[in-house]
Formats: structure tokens, sequence, C-alpha cells
């Protein structure tokens, strides 16, 4: 059975991240008191439906706690509204809810009124753009939650013939290598603890935020 997913406030975030559920197959629900929003989203998802959602009974009419995720992707246009629909879903018994906020204070009520994670797209973009742009080596970044972040990025010179076993990047660098594409391959591996890194080869790696980027510059 597909996941069913709400998604309130169709922005550029929130119209994109329902675009690209559903074509995953996600059944979404799309939710924004703008007609012309509505109508544009309407072909491409389950259903779509205008109305505003800080108004607690017709929110509640699209059943919350039924979806597997719900996520309040109103952006700028009404902080107060993000706040007020997050309650709501939370209170409406959302059992993944998702909250889009604006800055810091902003992401802080979202939480203390009930999302079980906030997002700042653009302050995230922006960071990883900016890693992108310090560290030429840097290919990628994916966050994963708060606390983590998968990069890709290629081998430093001075790890070339060495191996995971002799770098110790965990215990060194909080990094650990998943997986690994040699130079020249679109093939990725799981990487041989034993094999010793050649120059251009390319590492997918998790760690804690800022910790790759920390290591290219002391290496």
């Amino acid at each position: 059975m597909n996941k069913q997913v709400m998604v309130v406030g169709l922005g550029h975030f929130g119209m994109a991240v329902a675009r690209a559920l559903a074509e995953r197959g996600t059944e979404v629900l799309a939710v924004d008191r703008d007609p012309q929003r509505v109508r544009t989203i309407s072909p491409v998802v389950a259903e779509a439906l205008c109305f505003d959602a800080t108004a607690e009974e017709l929110l509640a009419r699209t059943a919350p706690g039924r979806r597997d995720v719900c996520i309040c992707a109103i952006g700028d246009e009404s902080t107060e509204g993000s706040i007020i629909c997050t309650a709501l879903l939370k209170q409406m018994g959302a059992r993944r809810l998702i909250a889009r906020a604006n800055n810091d204070l902003h992401g802080r009520i979202l939480k203390l009124v009930g999302a079980d994670m906030v997002v700042n797209p653009e302050r995230d973009f922006g960071e990883r753009f900016a890693n992108l742009l310090i560290h030429d080596r840097v290919l990628g970044e994916t966050p994963l939650g708060a606390s983590l972040v998968l990069t890709e990025f290629e081998v430093p010179k001075v790890f070339v013939g060495r191996n995971l076993i002799e770098l110790s990047m965990p215990s060194r660098y909080g990094i650990s290598v998943v997986a690994l594409r040699r130079a020249g391959s679109t093939e990725v591996s799981v990487p041989d603890p034993r094999a010793p890194f050649q120059a251009g080869d390319v590492l997918l790696a998790v760690a804690p935020p800022d910790a790759v980027n920390d290591l290219l510059e002391r290496v």
C-alpha cells in the first residue's frame, strides 16, 4: 500500500515536495488557500483541496491522523499560520509531523507545538551550496535529519595509498565511509577496509555536519 502524505502550503517548497512525492508513487493530499496553486498541483497529486489550513473544522475533515506523514510547508507568507496549522495537525493525531521554519526562533516554536522534525530549506540549501563552493572536493551533500549528513567527496591526496583501517576515520574524524566509487567508474560498492585508496576515488560518508569540511581543511 502506498504511503499517504498530506502537504499543507504550496509555495515553492511545498509544491516541490508534493510533486516529488507524487512522482515516487506516494498518495499525496495537497492543501493551500490559493486556488491557482491548487489548480496547478491538482493534475499531479491524488487530491488537492483549497481552504485555509488554520480553520480547525476544515482541517479536521482531511483526517490527518490517518496519514503516514503530515507536512506543514507554509512559508514566509504566514509564520503565525504555520504555527497554528502545526499545532492543529498534532492535536488531530498526525503520526509524523514535519514543519518548515523561516528562522531558528520559528523552528523552536514549531517544535514546542508538536513538530517531530523542522526543516529550513533555504538555510540548508545555502549551507550545502557554500560547502560546494569552498571545498571543490565536495561533490554533494544530503541532510539525514538534524545531526547527520551524507556527503560525497573526492579522496584527499594524503589518503591515496592508505586504507580505511590505517586512517581510522570514525575515531579520528567522526566520519563513517559507507560506499566507494573508484576513479573513472560509475559503479558504487561497499569499500574493502584493507584496499588502498586511489587518486580520484570518490567516497560516500555519513558524519555530523561540517565533519567532512573540517577533515578537508585539516589535510
